[in-house]
């Protein structure tokens, strides 16, 4: 079994409030979600009206289908017009790490 996590840094555009913020958000967390069929939600700088943390997770029994899906969501939000994608972690565990 293999778990895939990525952690996505990004600047919003023209955002001037929490609630403007969680208009922008939200959507992509539903799509990411619903597209992929993984576990995803904004994890960090809830307090912060320019700024979002989305995290994800996978876990898939094969390490092809994992990277392939961890891409694809990369891709996704690299690709939104509406944010600025700063940085990503990618972690990959397997359950023989220790």
């Amino acid at each position: 079994m293999y778990v895939g996590t990525l952690s996505f840094d990004l600047l919003l555009g023209d955002v001037r409030s929490l609630k403007e913020k969680r208009s922008v958000v939200r959507p992509i967390v539903a799509e990411i979600r619903r597209t992929f069929a993984v576990s995803v939600a904004e994890t960090g700088d809830q307090d912060l009206y320019r700024r979002a943390e989305i995290g994800l997770a996978v876990v898939s029994g094969d390490t092809g289908h994992l990277t392939d899906v961890l891409d694809r969501c990369e891709r996704m939000i690299a690709d939104r017009p509406e944010v600025e994608l700063l940085s990503v972690r990618r972690r990959l565990h397997s359950d023989e790490d220790d």
